[in-house]
């Protein structure tokens, strides 16, 4: 059968029962897609701080997925619909929100962090539905916001409000960057709760006489925004069509290295919506995912793999490798188990976790950290001068 047959086990229509050991082919194949997804935020943020648009997304919506080289030889074929903007109203540090120092900044305020793309008519076909996907991007620097960081818990009234006795508690950080906005910003004068619901809404209800699916997919700190983002679409109701609130469509999470997000209140309510499943991939030598502490828990399936298992990756490997989203994907490849032999079952380029980080072995001949713009964005102009261009303008 194929993925177009299967999209709802897949999606964990019975919570990947019989799926995950040994892993199914189609399943290692889609987490890889989503992954990609996700990788594609980091593949287009600008984290240089010389930039005037440090923060933003290189890309335009329209080029997004050719640039980062999502289209060519892949047959999930997406548009992308609307980009999304973060900020917060509690001091974070620079892992979270990146600011240019530049005069001429683009955005004191915000910081691009992913966008909402829906599958195209080919990609359809493919997938067996009209997927809706929303991906974002997780922290630039693996392990500062461990340490900078309160893990302190708080309600969520905007996502649960009525919730009743139980009353889910979340982590402070995660819920003022989904939920926070600010009028001095014209890309966060709504919040990021609020830009992906009504684009969600309206795809929803433009797409309501077919099969939908509304996936979310992040990494690292994006992962728990993912869980609230899931949990928010599936508790209130915007996974249904305006016109038809009885035909809800499922909500799945697929979380890379996630932190934890809620204590045991959210995780009663999370196992309590129908709709919703999440599966969660986690390299045993990972440490983020093991943050926050107890009384925070984790949410959904779990995925276990090892980097350590791959020939081609650096063993032991370092911390910041071990947390590295490529890295993540090319096990997720080849995983026979914990414990049996890494076989490359899916034919993904070994080259790929190299590209933001030092994660092959010597031997691989791929050098490290290779993602970089032609010139780091420089280009020499017709007088012969050199000027930063690292980011296209949106034309719709």
């Amino acid at each position: 059968m194929s993925i177009a047959q299967r999209w709802r086990l897949l999606s964990g229509q019975d919570h990947w029962e019989g799926l995950l050991n040994p892993l199914n082919i189609d399943l290692r194949r889609y987490i890889i897609h989503y992954g990609e997804r996700t990788q594609a935020t980091y593949d287009t943020f600008i984290s240089g701080k010389a930039s005037k648009y440090a923060g933003a997304s290189k890309y335009s919506k329209r080029n997004l997925f050719t640039r980062v080289g999502l289209e060519n030889g892949n047959p999930f074929k997406y548009s992308v619909t609307k980009y999304l903007y973060a900020t917060s109203q509690i001091g974070l540090p620079d892992a979270f929100i990146i600011k240019s120092l530049s005069s001429e900044a683009w955005s004191k305020e915000s910081n691009w962090i992913g966008y909402v793309a829906v599958a195209t008519d080919e990609g359809k076909s493919v997938l067996g539905r009209r997927d809706i996907v929303i991906a974002s991007r997780g922290t630039i620097k693996t392990l500062e916001w461990i340490n900078d960081l309160q893990f302190l818990l708080v309600p969520a009234p905007i996502i649960f409000d009525g919730a009743g006795l139980f009353d889910p508690k979340v982590h402070q950080g995660w819920y003022s960057m989904y939920t926070s906005n600010n009028p001095q910003s014209p890309f966060n004068t709504t919040s990021a709760r609020d830009q992906v619901l009504s684009e969600v809404r309206k795809l929803v209800d433009l797409y309501k006489h077919e099969e939908i699916s509304i996936t979310v997919v992040r990494h690292s700190l994006g992962a728990s925004l993912t869980t609230l983002n899931a949990v928010d679409i599936a508790r209130n109701g915007h996974n249904k069509p305006t016109e038809a609130p009885d035909k809800a469509c499922p909500v799945t999470a697929f979380l890379y290295a996630s932190p934890r997000v809620g204590e045991l209140n959210f995780h009663r309510v999370f196992n309590e919506l129908e709709d919703l499943r999440a599966l969660r991939v986690k390299n045993i030598l990972d440490i983020v995912p093991n943050y926050p502490p107890l009384p925070f828990l984790d949410v959904g399936e779990e995925l276990l793999i090892n980097t350590q298992n791959s020939p081609y990756l650096k063993s032991p490997g370092t911390i910041s490798t071990w947390h590295n989203l490529e890295s993540y994907l090319h096990v997720v490849a080849g995983t026979q188990g914990l414990v049996a032999e890494f076989e490359l079952v899916v034919n993904r380029d070994i080259a790929l976790p190299n590209k933001s980080d030092d994660c092959l072995k010597d031997e691989n001949l791929v050098p490290a950290s290779w993602w970089v713009e032609k010139n780091m964005g420089m280009v020499q102009q017709e007088d012969g001068s050199w000027k930063l261009m690292d980011h296209e303008e949106d034309d719709f």
